[in-house]
């Protein structure tokens, strides 16, 4: 005999209203996916070795044509409010006071992986794409590799590439921009 479940969906606004309660603490490491809360993992010392190098290749190289969002909400839709690694979004005197960005100001988001590869390809990802993310990039420090994903769609992305060590990589929207493999991976 099987058995399923119901599950409870939670919207943005709910997810916001817990934490104002304080059912959800600041010190809860949460993100809202497709409304359900999910845990985040504890970040490793290469994952955040990793992101750091990412902040200041981007803050050198783009300056105020971007800001540089690291572990920040982007309010994607009414049930998901997931916190990339690092989004690329598009400047705002009030630098997003007035509410998390959203798909249309989002250049870029990376997402660095150590131990949460699977479930970055299998949610984040798909949830990004449905969402008209531009560019994706994952950061798989266990096989030393980038994938970049562009040309979102409701079934995902179109195009995808994976980069290595010894190649170069440049945001979509900044194309005169030129990162090597090396340099994110260290």
């Amino acid at each position: 005999m099987s058995v399923q479940l119901l599950r409870r969906q939670f919207t943005v606004e709910e997810y916001h209203r817990m934490a104002e309660a304080g059912i959800l603490t600041e010190d809860e490491r949460v993100e809202l996916i497709d409304g359900m809360i999910v845990q985040m993992l504890p970040i490793s010392p290469r994952h955040a070795a990793c992101v750091k190098r990412l902040i200041r290749l981007f803050s050198q190289w783009l300056g105020n044509n971007s800001i540089v969002s690291v572990h920040n909400p982007v309010e994607l839709s009414d049930q998901s409010e997931p916190q990339p690694d690092i989004a690329l979004l598009q400047p705002r005197s009030d630098f997003y006071e007035a509410g998390h960005p959203q798909p249309k100001d989002i250049f870029l988001i990376v997402e660095v992986a150590d131990t949460t590869v699977e479930s970055d390809r299998q949610l984040k990802i798909p949830l990004y794409a449905g969402s008209g993310i531009f560019e994706i990039w994952l950061v798989n420090i266990n096989e030393q590799l980038i994938e970049i994903y562009r040309q979102p769609t409701a079934a995902g992305y179109q195009n995808i590439q994976e980069c290595r060590r010894g190649q170069s990589l440049s945001p979509q929207a900044f194309p005169e921009i030129s990162l090597t493999v090396d340099q994110v991976l260290g």
